[in-house]
């Protein structure tokens, strides 16, 4: 009945209940749902996906979803990592894809304007074609949206300098789950009560559907340069990023590797690698490129070739697919945290330490990749093998609750930039208490009452 209700309103051609169609987009990038479906139980195709072009075409759907009590998913390209997007047999997948139209590119005020199922690579190549660029550069930039940017709170590479998309983001156009519309942000600035942007930040569809994104874009940087220097340990590396930043540098990319994941970075790369990209203004580059060499002599950091830093910028998204993994019996994540930087090195030795204990256990590492004046964040690496495929999940699950209960006990955030999803769901109350989990729910309790959106992402036992 509501495929039928959702053809009438949209036509048939909106409305895909093929079985291609819905098999590829079942889920996300989530290791546990490539690996389930590897094992043959893996999420069943949803009823149905829609594909709206126009912002009017979601405000439909999404009443009729609402009305008749269907599930409804909102879908960008797929690359989530936590299990933000898993189908049910009776759900409506929404898939914006289609919605990618660029509204407006504005050099004089430095802003952009596009759908929300428009590709970030494409974005920013639109932007960078008038000598502009976005500044934000995750890992999945070619294969993410912006309005999934906004959904999972999204970080990129750069972000030292350009900050994370909350600093990047100057309006949201979002559809409610009554269907109605709203535009949040109006001017670079407003004292007009809570920032309601923040209600669709990191929302992970639960509250609404984003359909459109303007952002705040730069000037290109006129120069860029690099650095990298080898530390004797994580600590000093540790020092030597917080001194830098609190001094007032900010280079753009600011990353520091344990021994571990040194050697795997560059041949040339050793101790504990920290690398540096600097951008900006040519005279600010040279600045900064000597201070940062200044400060690493001075508390006993070593020159390492700019070699190491080129290599990651061209081969830094390269990563193992989770198919290739798995065809090894071999299961593995990353898991994003931060801490302030007097809690950040015990937080590292517990996490790594807890994981590297168990059984099968292949990698067990981390580097640091988003620096700021009052911390930096963590980026734990894990990979298992076992011989019984059958496992695998068993201690995938294992290694997070192994970091995230080392962040826990070191007063670390459990989430940097990859989101809740359903990987940390019940670990929620961990990072905002009983009190903002109760008042979690109020706010999903008084925008969806039906709790039609993305049902089973983001709050906790939903």
């Amino acid at each position: 009945m509501t495929i039928a209700k959702l053809k009438d309103a949209l036509g048939e051609a909106r409305v895909l209940t093929d079985e291609a169609a819905m098999a590829d987009r079942r889920h996300d990038y989530w290791m546990v749902s490539t690996l389930r479906d590897r094992l043959g139980r893996g999420a069943p195709a949803p009823g149905c996906v829609v594909r709206p072009t126009t912002v009017a075409e979601v405000q439909a759907t999404v009443r009729l979803a609402t009305e008749t009590r269907t599930p409804l998913i909102p879908f960008g390209l797929g690359s989530g990592v936590v299990g933000g997007v898993i189908a049910s047999s009776d759900a409506i997948l929404l898939d914006l894809s289609s919605l990618n139209a660029t509204r407006s590119i504005d050099p004089v005020n430095l802003l952009a304007s596009f759908d929300a199922g428009k590709n970030g690579l494409a974005a920013e190549e639109e932007v960078a074609a008038q000598g502009l660029t976005i500044g934000h550069w995750p890992q999945s930039v070619a294969v993410s949206t912006v309005g999934g940017w906004i959904a999972t709170r999204a970080s990129g590479q750069f972000s030292t300098a350009y900050g994370n998309i909350e600093d990047i983001v100057y309006s949201i156009e979002a559809v409610l789950p009554d269907g109605s519309l709203v535009v949040l942000g109006k001017g670079p600035r407003a004292s007009a009560g809570p920032d309601l942007r923040h209600l669709m930040m990191g929302s992970e569809g639960a509250l609404g559907v984003v359909t459109g994104v303007t952002l705040s874009l730069r000037r290109a940087a006129e120069k860029r340069a690099v650095s990298a220097f080898a530390a004797a340990d994580m600590r000093t590396g540790f020092d030597y990023q917080r001194e830098l930043v609190q001094l007032g540098w900010r280079p753009p990319v600011m990353r520091q590797y344990d021994v571990r994941e040194s050697g795997r970075l560059h041949a040339e790369a050793r101790d504990h690698t920290v690398i540096m990209v600097h951008e900006g203004p040519a005279p600010l580059v040279e600045v900064e490129t000597a201070a940062a060499a200044e400060l690493a002599q001075r508390m006993g950091l070593s020159p390492l070739p700019a070699s190491i830093v080129e290599h990651w910028l061209g081969h830094r998204n390269n990563v193992p697919s989770w198919d290739q993994l798995l065809a090894r019996n071999i299961a593995a994540d990353t898991v994003e945290v931060s801490a302030t930087w007097d809690r950040i090195a015990g937080i590292y030795d517990a996490a790594t330490s807890a994981v590297a204990e168990m059984e099968g256990c292949l990698a067990a590492s981390a580097h640091s990749s988003h620096v700021y004046r009052s911390g930096l964040n963590l980026y734990f690496t894990f990979a298992f093998y076992r011989e019984d495929a059958q496992q695998l999940e068993a201690a995938y699950f294992e290694a997070w609750r192994r970091i995230l209960q080392a962040t826990v006990d070191g007063g670390g955030s459990l989430a940097h930039h990859h989101g809740i999803g359903r990987v940390r769901r019940d670990w929620l109350p961990q990072e905002l208490g009983p009190e903002g989990v109760a008042l979690l729910r109020k706010l999903k309790q008084t925008l969806d009452p039906a709790g039609v959106m993305n049902p089973g992402v983001l709050i906790p036992d939903a």
